[in-house]
């Protein structure tokens, strides 16, 4: 995978996005992501009750947007997944509906009652890429629609399928769906392989890092072992499809004016018999133009705030992925509305690795290798899924991220006043494999995947401020004096890294009164430290569409379509339980 795209930074809107957002990223509550779901109603493995209903979605500008979506029937009990995370529920409507979580091969029922207002009519569900076993061609409640069998006004249709195939799989109304999905009426389907490859969690050769106690134990770091927040250690039947972290963003867009003449229209026809004339709606769907750019029901910054947070009833979802270095991290996407969104993920490209559910395989080696693109964009189709595989490990920075270095270690110990301070974290060995990474010396060190073209190397070998003698002062770092006091003022990673990255001060030539650093010179201090969790110094990448439009709401930014990634070494333990 390539290089950090570091040539990003230098796009005019996407610096101004980052110093207008990571104050408030640092300062607020850490956001935690995963695939939250639910494997059944309870008692009834492969089987779930969903409702189709109205209610209101809350927006960032204060807005609440009547709108429609599927949920869970009131008593039906679900069981969510992953187990760890806590303070799960399933409203009777939410937007995107009920993540399903299944295992390839296994019969999937789903009861769905129509409990839309009266005038909204039929409404149904389509689930493509799977082939139906349950027909209402001859039910006169529900009949057959042009797409799907329908559920009439308070009746309940039942659809049955083989989850055939792993994958991230949409579904969404069958029946007049330029209003439907407008509405809300979408979600996903989530199929698990059925046998994972053995090699995803293998002790010798897994990629995932998750329960490791080694910094719980060694260096005394709360958080560890770490639960496992994945729904499978495998994406496919593939050995190459292993992941250690996974989200699922669903996509979609809203155009108000439509959900304002859906609620005008649905509050004038209350009471109104199904199927008389007059008792239908006639929202005009055209033109559109959408103010609203939703990732899983959620503009920025309400993605940024916990899964199934109480102020979002009917948007239990929520964006902000988080990662180690090195951890491989499965994305999960579906193009629920009726654009394309051109995101964009700072930080690396994204390999894909399957659309709609199907690999992409070599052709030469289909057993054997993937051939998923990699892209600096991963454009979201409306109705299409894929699955990409991203990560991090700082290649191409040029300079340790870690701050290790191999001067002696500078300043005191906080514990006793005078004593030299020592680091042994800044004295680690990166040994590179046949790939330049640091994966020989075992899973358990800390700096796991470093790349070791960097290792030992400042960020600033002679400070970019220091002038010779003869000038009035010595100037500020321009990088500290542009970006201020955010992502704790430091360019390194780590509670310790600063420190770690001090190594021996900068000194001045007596005779001559020139500036004279030494080759290990660095002055990007920690300045804004209280802001992080003790244990983290972690940097943050945004992720948001290339469409300026829609990194807005309602035409204000910043909002819609805008994320961050958070990037934490492994003495930071990723809690994802809320």
């Amino acid at each position: 995978m390539r290089a950090m795209n570091m040539k990003n930074a230098t796009f005019g809107i996407e610096l101004f996005l980052a110093l207008v957002l990571a104050v408030t990223l640092l300062l607020t509550p850490a956001a935690f992501a995963a695939t939250p779901g639910m494997t059944s109603t309870a008692g009834t493995a492969g089987t779930f009750n969903l409702t189709a209903q109205d209610s209101y979605l809350n927006q960032p500008d204060g807005e609440a947007v009547y709108s429609w979506g599927y949920g869970c029937v009131t008593g039906s009990a679900p069981a969510f997944v992953p187990a760890a995370i806590t303070g799960t529920f399933c409203n009777t409507m939410q937007v995107p509906g009920p993540t399903m979580v299944v295992t390839e091969g296994a019969t999937v029922t789903i009861n769905l009652t129509n409990n839309l207002p009266t005038a909204a009519g039929n409404t149904s569900i389509l689930f493509p890429g799977f082939q139906l076993t349950s027909t209402c061609a001859s039910n006169a409640t529900n009949p057959q629609g042009l797409l799907a069998c329908e559920a009439a006004p308070g009746a309940t249709v039942t659809y049955t399928f083989v989850a055939s195939a792993p994958g991230t799989h949409p579904y969404y109304s069958g029946t007049q769906g330029d209003l439907q999905i407008e509405m809300g009426l979408y979600g996903a389907v989530v199929v698990l392989p059925s046998s994972p490859p053995a090699n995803c969690a293998n002790g010798t050769t897994k990629t995932n890092l998750y329960g490791q106690a080694d910094f719980g134990t060694t260096n005394g770091v709360p958080g560890f072992p770490e639960h496992d927040f994945r729904l499978s250690t495998a994406a496919y039947d593939h050995p190459k499809s292993c992941y250690d972290r996974e989200y699922l963003f669903q996509w979609a867009e809203m155009d108000a004016r439509i959900h304002r003449q859906a609620l005008a229209q649905v509050t004038a026809k209350v009471g109104c018999t199904p199927g008389i004339p007059g008792c239908s709606l006639d929202v005009q769907t055209e033109p559109y133009h959408p103010a609203y750019f939703l990732i899983n029901g959620r503009s920025m910054p309400d993605l940024m705030d916990p899964n199934y947070a109480s102020e979002y009833p009917h948007q239990p979802y929520n964006g902000d992925p988080h990662i180690h270095l090195g951890e491989l991290m499965l994305i999960r996407t579906i193009g629920q509305g009726r654009w394309q969104h051109p995101y964009h993920e700072h930080a690396n490209h994204v390999r894909i690795l399957a659309r709609d559910g199907n690999l992409v395989l070599s052709p030469t080696n289909p057993t054997a290798n993937l051939a998923g693109l990699l892209m600096f964009n991963t454009d979201t189709t409306p109705g299409e899924s894929f699955d990409g595989i991203f990560y991090f490990t700082g290649r191409g920075l040029n300079w340790d991220p870690y701050g290790h270095h191999a001067g002696p270690d500078v300043g005191t110990s906080p514990l006793a006043n005078g004593t030299p301070y020592t680091d042994p974290l800044a004295h680690l060995a990166c040994t590179p494999d046949a790939n330049g990474y640091n994966t020989l010396n075992g899973t358990t060190v800390l700096n796991y995947y470093e790349w070791c073209q960097d290792h030992n190397k400042p960020v600033q070998v002679n400070p970019f401020g220091d002038v010779a003698a003869g000038g009035p002062v010595t100037f500020p770092d321009p990088d500290v004096f542009t970006n201020g006091a955010w992502y704790g003022g430091t360019p390194y990673l780590g509670p310790d890294a600063t420190l770690r990255a001090a190594m021996p001060t900068c000194t001045s030539n007596a005779t001559s009164g020139a500036a004279t650093p030494t080759t290990n010179c660095t002055t990007l201090m920690p300045s804004n430290v209280q802001s992080n969790p003790s244990n983290e110094r972690g940097w943050a990448f945004m992720w948001h569409s290339h469409n300026e439009r829609e990194i807005t709401t309602n035409n204000v930014f910043p909002g819609g379509m805008l994320m961050m990634l958070l990037v934490d070494t492994r003495e930071f333990a990723i809690d994802e339980t809320n």
